[in-house]
């Protein structure tokens, strides 16, 4: 019997999707990005199903050792750098590329006695004004890198855009100017583009592309969905029926009375609660697909537990499957009526949620 609840990752969506990428910016490269457990679809899941890739995105060392104890043998980027100089043999040992953002790291480097050069990535701070190198402060710093004798050269460029989920928002634009005005001619790869830079901002593709949450096939734009870029999304929330219910109007359900139904109805109880990961603050509304049709949940999410209104009429029953999100509920829309973001929904499941990999 398959567990629940349970998220179902689909090995030929993500193939699919990283093709899908490829045909966008045909002249790049790719970092899959799979920081985050893999946006929640599993590290290592997503990493042997997309073998195509040119290399990972990672953002701390210790993802980056799980690829490599599981076989990975792709060039790997730490997107947020390194953090201790005792991390530096260890990228060296496991052949892992560095992102450069800060002058501590140049320090880190300076001060090292290292048996071989790292490969480095030296962030620009275009706009972002959150990690990155000041252009003020640019030719200094990169004239140091080239200096050190432990930074492996060429040295390879990159930035972070702060608004290219937002295609009319001239900023994208800006950022990648200001980028381009301070690496014109400079030697190196170069990666600007995110999954919206990849989808949305041709000029930002450059050597490499990073898409992260397009390779799950979600959009990373407010209002839009992956299947608009003919991307499948890969993963499946599913739960099932615990209990249905004869609900009499007037009668209200789960804590604090939340709700009161407005008819007589039934009601179905869904096996799944924040302490999965699924959001306490889901509002009444936010949809679940029982049985192919979309049923709305009713009073407050609780820790093992959601109710849904399935209809007076309904003849759905005890061990019915659930779909919190997926192909036919698309994630984007159930975090629209949330108030979040698909990317907060499908890295914040819990250990109690089983990742089978399809």
């Amino acid at each position: 019997m398959k567990p629940f609840p349970r998220a179902e990752i689909s090995a030929e969506a993500l193939r699919h999707n990283l093709v899908r990428l490829r045909q966008f910016a045909p002249k790049s490269r790719v970092f899959a990005v799979v920081k985050a457990n893999g946006y929640g679809h599993g590290l290592l899941n997503v990493a042997q199903c997309v073998t195509d890739a040119d290399g990972f995105g990672l953002a701390r060392l210790e993802e980056a050792l799980q690829l490599r104890e599981g076989g990975v043998k792709a060039k790997l980027l730490l997107l947020e750098g390194f953090f201790r100089q005792s991390d530096l043999p260890l990228l060296i040992e496991h052949n892992i590329d560095t992102v450069v953002h800060h002058e501590s790291q140049v320090e880190m480097l300076e001060q090292a006695e290292l048996s071989s050069p790292v490969t480095v990535w030296l962030k620009v701070d275009s706009g972002m004004h959150r990690l990155g190198i000041a252009p003020d402060d640019f030719d200094v710093i990169y004239q140091r890198l080239m200096e050190c004798d432990n930074v492996a050269k060429p040295i390879h460029l990159m930035s972070h855009f702060a608004c290219s989920d937002e295609p009319d928002n001239a900023m994208t634009a800006r950022q990648i100017q200001v980028f381009e005005q301070l690496t014109e001619n400079l030697p190196g790869d170069r990666t600007l583009a995110n999954s919206a830079g990849a989808l949305y901002w041709p000029s930002s593709r450059a050597d490499w592309i990073r898409p992260g949450i397009a390779l799950y096939g979600v959009s990373p734009v407010m209002g839009d969905v992956g299947r608009n870029h003919q991307l499948i999304p890969a993963m499946s929330l599913v739960s099932r029926l615990i209990a249905v219910r004869k609900h009499k109007a007037g009668e209200s359900v789960g804590y604090g009375a939340y709700w009161t139904a407005q008819k007589d109805t039934r009601l179905g109880v869904v096996a799944i609660g924040y302490g999965d990961g699924y959001p306490r603050n889901a509002p009444e509304g936010t949809p679940v697909l029982i049985n192919g049709r979309r049923v709305p949940i009713v009073g407050r999410v609780s820790m093992d537990m959601l109710t849904v209104d399935l209809g007076q009429d309904a003849e759905d029953k005890v061990g019915d499957e659930a779909e919190l999100w997926g192909q036919a509920l698309p994630v984007e829309e159930v975090a629209e009526h949330i108030g979040t973001i698909a990317y907060e929904l499908v890295t914040k499941l819990t250990p109690r949620v089983a990742v089978c990999l399809d």
